[in-house]
């Protein structure tokens, strides 16, 4: 995920209107976290982190409710921001846990990382790693940053791969996230890999949500990086590009934790949920909070662990 991901919650499009284009975001700048209050101690509950996307906070949410559901004691504190800034809240000892992402999580470790493949990435991910940090299973469910355009601009422009849209790029749009504008897998890669210059870089805050979308759709930009998990793309006929220079590493969801809390009965716990947990519910999760049932994270959360035998 740009960020991945690479999705805050979301707000109706009425209350988010097009000109919040350049608010902090998802892997973007500020942060309802202070960093600052030093590590907890060691016999207080976990805090399970999330960044300010949807599906994130849903998966702390679970992370937290099969903690607990195996005596294991958790909180959660969502919504910290972007990498750079929760990356800092777990070596400080805000937070003791996060899901994220492997292949992003790869490259902001080491910028020259050039794995892509599951297996690939997981074998350089641990070497890559700060000390006092670890990463622990990856699950089968994948989540990646995509480049997707409407059906009629994939008509207008012959789009069918990235590689079509470096041609015609100098008359597009492109909405990602603040911080694509400088790392590996955003304009850079694009650059490297595609030959694309947008036409316009658009600082999009809302992680690939409804404002991208309205963007999208009212052709306010002609492309978006959206996450391969998000309902958004089947439900209004978006067409992903095809990605054959592998600009997308893979994005297994993984937790990254401090290795001095989280111990072995939390670490069982955590890989127990990796095991279960698919793409399709992924996908499933993000529809559930993000579509029209707008149900809580934490609820759909619960309602997973349920129904896979991990609420204990």
């Amino acid at each position: 995920m740009t960020l991945p991901h690479r999705l805050p919650r979301l707000a109706s499009l009425a209350a988010l209107p097009i000109l919040a284009l350049t608010l902090s975001a998802c892997g973007g700048g500020g942060s309802p976290l202070s960093t600052s209050s030093g590590s907890a101690s060691a016999g207080a509950p976990l805090v399970v982190g999330s960044a300010n996307f949807t599906e994130s906070e849903i998966l702390a949410d679970v992370y937290a409710g099969a903690l607990n559901a195996a005596g294991v004691q958790a909180t959660t504190k969502t919504g910290i921001g972007s990498r750079e800034v929760y990356i800092k809240a777990l070596q400080d000892g805000s937070i003791d846990l996060i899901p994220d992402y492997s292949g992003n999580l790869l490259r902001y470790f080491d910028k020259n990382a050039t794995a892509s493949s599951p297996a690939d990435v997981m074998a350089a991910l641990p070497g890559k790693t700060p000390q006092g940090l670890a990463v622990l299973n990856p699950a089968n469910a994948e989540d990646k940053d995509s480049i997707v355009v409407t059906q009629a601009t994939a008509d207008k422009y012959w789009l069918k791969s990235l590689a079509d849209l470096g041609k015609v790029c100098t008359e597009i749009a492109l909405g990602m996230p603040p911080e694509a504008k400088d790392r590996p897998q955003g304009l850079p890669g694009l650059k490297s890999k595609y030959g694309c210059e947008p036409k316009q870089f658009v600082p999009m805050s809302d992680g690939g949500g409804p404002v991208t979308l309205k963007a999208l759709l009212d052709n306010q930009i002609q492309a978006a990086d959206i996450f391969t998990t998000s309902p958004l793309i089947a439900q209004n006929h978006l067409v992903t590009l095809e990605d054959p220079q592998n600009l997308y590493a893979s994005q297994q969801v993984i937790p990254l934790v401090r290795a001095d809390r989280v111990g072995d009965k939390a670490k069982q716990t955590l890989n127990k949920v990796q095991t279960a947990l698919t793409t399709a519910d992924l996908v499933k999760l993000n529809d559930e909070v993000s579509g029209s049932a707008k149900q809580d994270p934490k609820a759909a959360a619960d309602a997973w662990l349920k129904e896979k035998g991990l609420a204990g």
